[in-house]
């Protein structure tokens, strides 16, 4: 009987010090501080740094007071008035050109060009338009946006 004490008390007393060094483990795991988070990396400064095109939008409709697109187009209907939205990055004086061009097969007819004078102070939209009231031919046309006389893109879409 005394060695079934023995073995009794032995059994639990590692029982008891398996249990205890399981909770320590959880509780260490738990106590542990998490991570600090990365730092997200440094947004380039776009107030000093030259002109330059973000992107272009087209669209049959712009909102006329943030001059944004109501919804990016790629095609339109022959009696849409269609809008370039040109979004700019950087500051400076600064001349932009759309110039839009009508393609069919291997010919290609100059539709419009149009030069804004901007004074960039950061981010900004600026907005051109075309239209034709006796309608667009259907086929395939691009505007392409000039910085400072440099081409900066090229959009491509089509009059259905």
């Amino acid at each position: 009987m005394k060695i079934m004490t023995q073995i009794s008390v032995a059994a639990f007393a590692a029982a008891l010090v398996f249990s205890l060094t399981a909770c320590k483990k959880k509780e260490e795991t738990a106590a542990a501080p998490a991570p600090a988070p990365a730092a997200a990396p440094a947004a380039p400064d776009v107030i000093n740094v030259p002109v330059s095109v973000k992107q272009i939008t087209l669209s049959n409709k712009i909102d006329e007071t943030t001059k944004q697109a109501a919804m990016a187009m790629d095609s339109f209907a022959a009696n849409d008035t269609i809008y370039a939205v040109v979004d700019t990055i950087g500051s400076g004086k600064t001349a932009i050109k759309v110039q839009w061009t009508y393609h069919k097969g291997e010919k290609t007819a100059q539709v419009n060009e149009t030069v804004q004078e901007i004074e960039a102070t950061g981010p900004a939209s600026t907005e051109f338009h075309i239209s034709k009231p006796s309608g667009w031919p259907v086929g395939d046309y691009q505007v392409e946006v000039f910085v400072n006389g440099t081409s900066a893109s090229v959009q491509k879409f089509a009059v259905k």
